[in-house]
């Protein structure tokens, strides 16, 4: 059965941190690139960061350069987004992507996705 299943999300105050995972099965994680987003409602899935296959390259929206890390464990089969310094403007639901490249949400080619899971960010 393919999966790709997400760590849960929390509440966690301004300037706090959490760190997101994405777990794969039934797939082999490093044949993707792998995309995170992010939604909050009325709005589109807006891209956070990505990292191609073989960890060589990354990247983030403007807004979370500086404080957000994304990685992965190919070998775990498993990504990571940790992510530093929250604002209340992070807030949302906090989507993975395996696709094949990486990519906004509207342009990319997208395999699995996680359910997504909520970060909200409050004091």
């Amino acid at each position: 059965q393919v999966q790709f299943v997400q760590s849960e999300g929390g509440v966690v105050q301004p300037g706090g941190s959490l760190k997101l995972s994405c777990v794969a099965s039934g797939f082999t994680l490093d044949e993707h690139a792998i995309n995170w987003f992010r939604q909050v409602p009325g709005k589109e899935r807006e891209f956070v960061s990505c990292i191609v296959s073989d960890a060589k390259r990354t990247n983030y929206a403007d807004s979370v350069k500086g404080r957000f890390i994304i990685s992965r464990d190919n070998a775990k089969n498993t990504a990571y987004l940790q992510m530093n310094g929250l604002k209340p403007e992070d807030s949302g639901i906090y989507f993975c992507a395996a696709g094949w490249y990486c990519s906004n949400y509207q342009d990319g080619k997208w395999d699995h996705w996680g359910r997504g899971t909520q970060v909200t960010v409050s004091s």
